[in-house]
């Protein structure tokens, strides 16, 4: 039996992102860009099921808990015409937890705690932020979620999630997904013939 087809979708943009601060665990919600880039991709799933054939009642929706990644999912549901509230949540899509550093910039991080960010540099797979959690352990619990997976699903969370998914799966090795650019408004399609990204 063929694996279940993921599409994939991070959250629109929040004030932090656009300001370069790392939300991690809190519940910072979208902006307006943020609410244009979650219709978007339901346009772009609209395209995608009409292309393939699809209904999009027949397919499993689930989010990750936090705030900015529901309002993506209900957005997206809107864009293609379903309730807007009718999709599941799942823990295991949560943002990465960067501990003490959520709310930082860069710039913050690297002057408060200059060595753990000098080596996260170096690892960011598997050193942790400070309070924090590593990406490696964000892949188990993506893998996890992965492998109970049984029909083809619409799933809504983040960057980090997204790239600890990308390892877990065999795409991306953690050297090459540490610093991908996971893009807003963009759907990731994860099937058969491997990674394909719509935007």
């Amino acid at each position: 039996m063929p694996a279940p087809t993921i599409y994939y979708i991070r959250h629109g943009e929040t004030a932090w992102n656009a300001e370069g601060r790392l939300q991690g665990a809190q519940d910072t919600s979208l902006n307006h860009l943020g609410r244009k880039q979650a219709a978007h991709a339901g346009g772009i799933l609209a395209d995608l099921f009409a292309r393939d054939g699809r209904s999009e009642q027949a397919l499993a929706y689930v989010a990750s808990p936090l705030g900015r990644a529901r309002s993506t999912m209900e957005l997206v549901r809107g864009a293609l015409r379903l309730p807007p509230g009718d999709y599941s949540i799942d823990d295991r899509l949560r943002e990465i937890g960067y501990g003490d550093w959520e709310g930082s910039t860069l710039a913050q991080m690297q002057a408060r705690d200059p060595e753990v960010f000098a080596r996260r540099q170096v690892d960011k797979w598997t050193v942790s932020p400070p309070g924090g959690e590593t990406y490696a352990s964000v892949q188990i619990r993506a893998r996890d979620w992965y492998d109970q997976v049984l029909v083809d699903t619409v799933a809504v969370a983040h960057g980090g999630t997204a790239r600890a998914l990308m390892v877990a799966l065999g795409i991306e090795t953690p050297t090459s997904a540490a610093d991908l650019t996971i893009e807003q408004g963009a759907v990731y399609v994860f099937g058969e013939g491997g990674l394909r990204k719509y935007s």
